[in-house]
């Protein structure tokens, strides 16, 4: 495809107008002032369009579609003990199937091209993933709260089949990733193992830290003081390349783990409003050069997968925490949401308009009233557009979206079955 005299968010994340940009295959291969010689197929007219990156969610558990608004105006450890874990001991393929391929509807209508997704049910999140034309790293979220036999724990070895199974797969569109959900629901043994797993297999950790003061406090009560992300860095689990989700509570040392071993704090500050669970403090993250992501949640916490809405709490949550209006610019908001967390999923050659990078792209509107007038448009992209601007989203060079309709996902079905699901566990709580 080649789009044509389009206005573009440049790979250094700055406007340039009246550009032509061209794709073939999976790849961005031209971008330029000046009409290409080479024949790109299909031209997309530019006039008032905006063409910037596909976001990457950091964060999320998509088959938690089937919960969305499910447990509400509760405390995490009610809303999950009491809502959550009951309704999950119900899951079934099926409804797993049609719950993730729900998440991938709303989230490329929303322009997310890849999610960082932990959970378990993941062959048939794989297939969901895989039938949409999205992209996502996947884990196996590993739990032991009774401190079973580690040699017994059916979780592990899910884990460990997933990576052999699925990491790469689909010309590396899905990537499997190692997880150990949290401290508070595993012993040091799980955890070690895990940690080894992911050394073993060489790939990649993503983690719960640090989400909820008593979860920050009580974990220091049971190690001696250590925080969860010193304990963590104790047990191993930031030996590999790491996405650590929430780090609300980080502190003191804390900061010096992230930044050393290079972990993305993948910061998901809806959801931390809608559980109360505190503000990230992002801005001393950002000082040190600890690099952040954006990240959703899931939707029975949040509850969309709207990236302009949480790049927009994003940064205001930072001036209010911070008390200071000068803080999080609009380009440290975008590029949390596009390139930092194409580069803690791995995908290097994703996340920014860049000749030779995978043609992840976005299109939106400029022709309405709320891209008007346009002093920055990065100040417009961040604070002023909205989800109905997008009009195309691309991932791979493959239009998966496009004027309200979907290429790959019959949305009207997909509705259907997961209300079905839903409705089925439901009898049976």
């Amino acid at each position: 495809m080649l789009f044509k005299e389009i206005t573009i968010l440049n790979q250094n994340f700055e406007i340039e107008h009246d550009m032509y940009v061209g794709t073939k295959d999976d790849r961005i291969i031209y971008i330029g002032k000046d009409t290409p010689m080479e024949d790109f197929g299909e031209i997309y007219s530019g006039k008032n369009r905006l063409l910037i990156p596909g976001f990457y969610n950091a964060h999320a558990h998509s088959p938690m579609a089937l919960m969305r608004g499910y447990g509400e105006n509760l405390a995490l450890m009610d809303w999950l003990n009491t809502r959550i874990f009951p309704f999950e001991d119900r899951l079934n393929s099926n409804a797993v199937y049609w719950g993730t391929l729900l998440c991938m509807a709303e989230s490329l209508r929303y322009g997310i091209i890849s999610s960082s997704d932990m959970y378990y049910f993941i062959p048939d999140m794989v297939k969901a993933v895989a039938d949409s034309g999205a992209k996502a790293n996947i884990s196996r979220a590993v739990a032991n709260p009774m401190g079973m036999d580690i040699t017994k724990l059916p979780s592990m070895t899910e884990a460990r089949d997933a990576i052999t199974q699925f990491n790469g797969i689909e010309n590396g569109r899905i990537i499997i990733d190692a997880s150990i959900h949290a401290e508070y629901t595993s012993n040091e043994e799980t955890v070690r193992c895990v940690a080894d797993l992911a050394k073993e297999m060489d790939v990649r950790m993503h983690v719960h830290l640090s989400e909820t003061k008593s979860e920050h406090e009580e974990c220091k009560a049971r190690h001696g003081g250590m925080s969860p992300a010193q304990y963590f860095n104790q047990c191993g689990i930031f030996d590999v390349p790491a996405i650590a989700a929430h780090c609300v509570w980080c502190e003191g040392e804390d900061f010096d783990i992230l930044k050393e071993k290079g972990v993305t704090v993948a910061s998901n500050p809806v959801s931390n409003l809608k559980l109360a669970s505190g503000i990230c403090n992002v801005t001393e993250m950002l000082k040190r050069e600890i690099p952040v992501a954006l990240g959703t949640d899931s939707v029975a916490s949040n509850n969309n997968l709207s990236f302009f809405e949480e790049m927009k709490t994003f940064a205001i949550l930072a001036k209010v925490r911070e008390q200071n209006p000068t803080v999080i610019t609009p380009k440290q908001a975008l590029e949390a949401a596009t390139i930092n967390g194409a580069q803690a999923q791995g995908r290097y050659d994703c996340g920014a308009i860049k000749e030779g990078n995978k043609a992840d792209l976005l299109v939106l509107r400029t022709d309405v009233a709320n891209m008007h007038p346009v002093h920055n448009m990065l100040n417009n992209i961040v604070y002023s557009a909205t989800d109905g601007d997008i009009v195309m989203t691309m991932a791979d060079g493959k239009v998966l979206y496009k004027d309200g309709e979907y290429t790959t996902i019959d949305i009207e079905k997909t509705i259907f079955e997961t209300e079905a699901a839903t409705a089925a566990i439901l009898k049976q709580l």
